[in-house]
């Protein structure tokens, strides 16, 4: 069930963020992109970032992914085989035999991608794939003039040393077809999973970020030949003096502060979407975003403000942070209030009359009599005892003797076996053949379909024998007075057995010894066996009721099961949405449980007013629920979903924009006459003070200073929302650092991206920690350098 609830979650805000015009719309890059993941440790952030290009981007479609793996990872790869994915491209390449252990682990991958020609000609084959693959794309864009290719790499993985010859490879490849290539780095730093190598993995990070210091000095220069042709010629890639990438970003999974960052590593993954759009944007026709100063993002001027005092590139981070509704919560809520709300109609008691409910389950007076003339045969077979052959007595003999006597003076046994013949026998036969649990589910099931408003809450009641409304005690009394009437009956019975036979009633005629005997004989046939057959009566309607105990407590045992099932989904349900809640923001998950019960129940009561009290319980919504139920949990969460989906959810109660549900959800609990109430610009401040303090850059800087600090701060959002354009005001007479606005056809929140730059590796800490690790490595034999590099000597210097 968890499952399938937050596949139910995740549909309903994959749908609300994708909704173009009434909610959600999406944006466009403006030149093809090529997104290249070097090593084994960033798999999952390829993932991550195709599914949120794929999601926020109209043609994101048209994007390559290139993935450079070792061969070790090939065959745990879960994912589809590129020839079946178009926008997906996978290049192994084979591991180096390794003699000395980690001892040179990062330099034995660049003299094994030297010396294994292999290597080269699949990042050949794989790069000129995908130039190929992005000209199928071209239709996509509005321009095919420039390429941005994006490289992500993790700053511990030691195949990052072959960073500069495959970003240059690609480079010079992919920029055949383009006039030029804007290429940027995404450096990912994990600090959270460094707890069992973190010596080796800072050292090796390290090492990355000297290499990267290097890559990006003004005088950085590398020829090597990468190229081959289809003959297996090798030709020269040459990059000229100048920094290898235009921007290098180092985004970590701590803050600045040095606390974990929300959203953890996925947060890193949307941000380097966020870049990217930000700085390959297709600008809107309408100018949605020129009412806001300063809305551009310039990469010039970016790179020019954030050079160090010595005039070198400096690196970059950024922050991210995003305020929407939060539509995993909502959904799971609101499932939750409308499966509540159902439950509570099914309680709902419905106004009849213990006659009523006895008839409802087939124990009134009424039915039981219909039952009992099936059961036992018909009166008038007595008639047909007084064919019976009867012996010679005299009347004289007979009159003196009691009834009991004349009886078998009479008959002997005769009288009692045709009573049980045709009487007991038969009754037992037909009781025998009679199907009293087949009969009552019957009843039931046809007595509910008639009352629509009945459910197994009410029959759980009605065959609860604690209960208030409870049967039992009409059952109960009905035996009892039934087994004092069988007493009496017997009593009597006895009672006319022992009378004398002369004081029965016939006609006696003198000297008619025959005639008289006759009389007799008819007269104590009426007398006694009538009688009889008023007990056999009263013990057969006995047995009814106790069989109907039987059932009674069988539709107990059934109906409290139906309940407990139910009273487990709602634990689910509950579970479900307290949890999402929990993970949700803590300020912007505030009051969802109290508003949206409100709201689903305001959603309910209007399409009751519509459709008639019973709406819910048409088979076009829930219908059946018992039946539903009885196929199982599964089976009436599945519809449970579907009704809310279809009939609940895309209300216009439940179809606000996130401001407006925010602001009525903040005032949820408050009176509107009370002052606490929030007012519509406090909402406001609230909302931006935790955007600014969500948005804190993912990476914990050392004596650093706002003399090299610069920063810009962009919004994305819908440029008629209030929100965007109270944000808009305050940064323009309060900022101190460039701000912008990236209009998106969005009513379900508001993002923030923070960039900073103009620092260098030794202003992180994570950089000093590390080194002390690094140092000690290097004096105990690791190498982490190539030698051509010199940054071996530099170390040991």
């Amino acid at each position: 069930m968890d499952v399938r609830l937050r596949q139910f979650a995740e549909a309903y805000a994959a749908a609300e963020e994708k909704t173009a015009g009434q909610g959600d719309g999406r944006s466009s890059i403006h030149y093809p992109a090529v997104f290249l993941f070097i090593g084994d440790h960033v798999r999952d952030a390829a993932a991550h970032i195709r599914s949120v290009n794929a999601q926020k981007w109209d043609n994101g479609a048209g994007v390559m992914y290139v993935e450079v793996l070792p061969e070790s990872a090939a065959g745990s790869s879960s994912r589809s085989p590129e020839a079946d994915d178009p926008q997906q491209i996978l290049s192994y390449l084979s591991l180096p035999e390794v003699a000395s252990g980690k001892k040179m682990q990062r330099p034995d991958w660049s003299e094994h991608f030297r010396q294994d020609g292999r290597h080269l000609l699949e990042l050949n084959r794989a790069f000129r794939q995908a130039a190929r693959r992005l000209a199928d794309f071209g239709r996509m864009y509005s321009s095919f003039d420039r390429l941005h290719l994006s490289v992500v790499t993790r700053v511990e993985d030691p195949m990052n040393i072959l960073v500069p010859q495959i970003a240059l490879l690609a480079r010079s490849i992919l920029g055949q077809s383009f006039k030029s290539v804007q290429m940027d780095l995404y450096a990912l730093i994990h600090e959270g999973e460094q707890e069992e190598n973190f010596g080796y993995a800072n050292s090796a990070g390290v090492a990355f970020l000297q290499e990267l210091e290097q890559m990006q000095r003004e005088d950085y220069s590398l020829s090597a030949p990468l190229q081959r042709t289809e003959d297996g010629l090798s030709v020269m890639v040459n990059h000229m003096a100048a920094p290898l990438f235009e921007l290098a970003y180092i985004l970590s999974d701590r803050n600045e502060r040095g606390v974990a960052v929300n959203g953890g590593v996925n947060s890193n993954y949307d941000m380097i979407c966020r870049i990217s759009l930000l700085k390959n944007r297709q600008r809107p026709d309408n100018g949605s975003d020129a009412a806001f100063s300063g809305s551009d993002y310039n990469n010039t001027a970016f790179k020019n403000n954030i050079r160090n005092a010595d005039g070198s590139q400096g690196l970059v981070s950024a922050g991210y942070a995003r305020v929407r509704r939060p539509d995993l919560a909502i959904a799971l809520t609101v499932l939750e209030h409308f499966f509540l709300g159902i439950v509570q109609r099914m309680k709902h008691e419905p106004s009849l009359s213990a006659y009523e409910r006895e008839q409802l389950l087939g124990m009134d007076e009424l039915s039981m009599d219909s039952r009992l003339e099936r059961l036992i045969p018909d009166e008038a077979r007595l008639e047909d005892m007084n064919s019976l052959m009867t012996r010679s007595v005299s009347f004289s003999s007979l009159k003196s003797m009691s009834l009991r006597e004349a009886e078998y003076a009479l008959f002997e046994k005769g009288g009692d076996m045709f009573f049980r013949d045709n009487y007991e026998q038969e009754t037992e036969r037909r009781l025998t053949e009679w199907d009293a649990v087949q009969e009552f589910k019957r009843i039931v099931a046809e007595q509910m379909s008639e009352h629509k408003d009945v459910h197994f809450y009410q029959l759980a009641a009605w065959s609860d024998e604690a209960g208030n409304s409870s049967l039992w005690q009409v059952l109960r009394s009905r035996i009892r007075d039934l087994n004092i009437a069988v007493e009496q009956a017997q009593l009597e019975l006895e009672q006319w057995y022992s009378s004398r036979a002369d004081e029965l009633s016939f006609q006696k005629m003198p000297f008619m010894d025959k005639h008289n005997v006759r009389n007799l004989t008819r007269a104590l046939i009426q007398a006694i066996y009538p009688h009889r057959l008023h007990i056999l009566r009263l013990q057969t309607r006995l047995r009814l009721y106790r069989s109907w105990e039987e059932q009674l407590a069988s539709l107990h045992r059934g109906s409290m099961e139906l309940v407990r099932r139910m009273d487990q989904i709602g634990q689910d349900l509950h579970t479900a949405a307290t949890e999402s809640i929990r993970i949700a923001d803590d300020y912007i998950g505030q009051n969802i449980a109290d508003y949206y019960s409100r709201m689903t129940a305001e959603v309910m009561q209007e399409i009751e007013d519509k459709r008639g009290e019973n709406a819910f319980f048409e088979e076009r919504s829930m219908g059946d629920i018992t039946s539903l139920l009885e196929q199982g949990s599964a089976a009436l969460i599945e519809r449970l979903i579907t009704v809310c989906r279809q009939e609940l959810l895309p209300s216009q109660a439940l179809s606000q924009t996130f401001e407006q549900e925010l602001l009525q959800r903040a005032n949820v609990t408050i009176d509107y006459a009370n002052k606490q109430a929030l007012s519509q610009e406090d909402l406001f401040k609230e909302l931006y003070r935790t955007l600014e303090d969500r948005a804190t850059i993912h990476i914990r800087l050392l004596d650093y200073t706002h003399k090299h600090r610069y920063e810009e701060k962009y919004m994305f959002g819908n440029a008629n929302g209030e929100f965007v354009r109270y944000a808009a005001g305050v940064d323009h007479t309060t900022r101190i650092y460039k701000t912008g606005f990236i209009h998106e056809d969005r009513t379900s929140g508001v993002e923030k991206l923070n960039l900073m730059g103009g620092f260098g590796i030794t202003d992180l800490i994570y950089y000093r920690n590390g080194k002390t690790y690094y140092d000690t490595y290097v004096e105990n034999g690791y190498t982490f350098h190539t030698e051509e590099s010199g940054l071996n000597k530099i170390n040991h210097a």
